[in-house]
């Protein structure tokens, strides 16, 4: 037989086929799980998207995998309607889409969502003039296949993207399905792009979703400190200088948290190679006060602003600073919030950093850590990039499994990293190694 239908779905290659039943045999650990074989099954996830990512142009961070480009669109469609109504209602996108596209839209519809469909010219391409009359303030998404699925005509993404991005508030996605192995894609202008192994001979049940970090408006690590229903209208970088406009329900904050949170967002925005300085706006107004204490802020912030400070106020000199993660729990996801301890003891940074988590397990009443009050670091090393940290046995949540908690991992993990030089951080108990960050 002679099988002519690869853009419905392709055959598995017998090099995936293998590879497959390999993987499945010598790596049976979850890979969330902290025991040796979990472990193992990380590193080996780890590589693969690092290899994918590497193929594909884009982050590994930026890669979440799905049962197929169904779910992947699905996902796109309905995460970012639900997640952005408050900013629009509107959202874009063609006749000739997928089912798993055109179904979702109707579903938004009947909830309140407007849908409008572009024009196609007789050519199948999109009609760009239609585009731009149908985009205004209100859309927040604008989705297009990338190739058809019975013509195979590829639309024009690089024009499409320009157009979208005259509209800061509004994502554009494509669905790629049909265009990964045949064409080049570019991902450097799309928010979101969908995809599936089975239309390249990989294995069915198989997806991908790239979501482009600067998707996520409010970073997960000042999610924590900022308050609930903030927005961000809009985020851009420009020469080092990141400017962000907040709704005005960031000046809700708590006296107690207001520094706190400035410095989150400093922190964080800063933690982009290409940022150096952060502006904060408010409804469009430079943030010139602290809401509660009214206390000034310069119109330009960089790292230099810190908080928390402890130190002897009349011994300014051999200042330093230490930058401590601190979990938050909001809507029930775990949130990293950095925070910066200023001293003048000549104490290493390490010590300081476990020093301050097992003090107190919450932090100003706002910021976690689960760090048990009894847990030593008994000895460290830096050899190159590898930070090891050997702690006594109280480090463990439970001696029984010898499992360390994931938020204490995760907590003295970027705090040691964003003190350090270091890619990675391993955890000794003893001269046993237990994981690794």
């Amino acid at each position: 037989m002679i099988y002519l239908d690869n853009s419905a779905t392709t055959m598995v290659d017998d090099r995936v086929l293998e590879t497959f039943n390999k993987v499945c045999k010598n790596y049976p650990g979850n890979s969330n799980s902290l025991h040796s074989l979990g472990i193992k099954s990380k590193e080996l996830e780890e590589y693969a998207t690092e290899k994918i990512s590497n193929l594909l142009g884009v982050k590994p961070s930026e890669i979440i995998y799905t049962s197929g480009a169904s779910e992947s669109n699905n996902t796109v469609l309905k995460g970012v309607a639900s997640k952005y109504k408050n900013r629009g209602n509107h959202i874009i996108t063609t006749p000739l889409e997928h089912s798993s596209v055109l179904e979702t839209c109707k579903y938004l519809e009947s909830k309140g969502f407007i849908i409008d469909y572009v024009k196609i010219k007789d050519n199948g391409l999109i009609d760009i003039e239609d585009l731009e009359r149908l985009l205004t303030d209100n859309t927040i998404l604008v989705s297009v296949a990338y190739v058809d699925s019975e013509l195979g005509i590829r639309q024009d993404i690089d024009t499409i993207s320009k157009i979208v991005k005259k509209h800061p508030k509004c994502y554009f996605h494509v669905d790629a399905t049909q265009a990964i192995g045949k064409i080049k894609v570019d991902p450097t202008s799309i928010d979101f792009i969908s995809m599936s192994a089975h239309k390249i001979f990989g294995l069915k049940g198989i997806g991908l979703l790239i979501k482009k970090d600067n998707n996520e408006k409010v970073p997960k690590n000042f999610v924590g400190v900022v308050p609930m229903n903030t927005k961000v209208l809009s985020l851009v970088v420009d020469n080092g200088v990141c400017t962000v406009d907040f709704s005005k329900e960031i000046l809700s904050v708590t006296a107690s948290m207001e520094e706190k949170m400035i410095e989150a967002i400093i922190y964080t925005l800063t933690s982009s190679e290409e940022v150096k300085s952060v502006i904060i706006k408010v409804e469009n107004k430079v943030l010139e006060r602290l809401p509660n204490s009214n206390q000034l802020l310069p119109n330009v912030l960089d790292r230099s602003y810190g908080i928390n400070k402890d130190y002897d106020i009349n011994n300014l000199y051999d200042l330093t600073k230490t930058t401590v993660y601190y979990s938050k729990l909001n809507d029930k996801e775990v949130y990293y919030v950095p925070v910066t301890k200023i001293t003048n003891n000549n104490e290493d940074k390490i010590s300081v950093i476990v020093s301050e988590l097992k003090s107190s397990v919450l932090y100003q009443s706002n910021l976690n850590s689960y760090l048990n009050s009894k847990a030593e670091l008994l000895d460290y090393k830096k050899e190159e990039d590898v930070m090891k940290l050997t702690f006594n046995d109280k480090i463990f949540y439970s001696m029984y499994d010898k499992n360390i908690l994931e938020e204490v991992v995760y907590t003295i993990g970027k705090s040691v990293k964003d003190n350090y030089d270091v890619n990675e951080v391993v955890f000794y108990v003893g001269d046993e190694m237990i994981t690794k960050y």
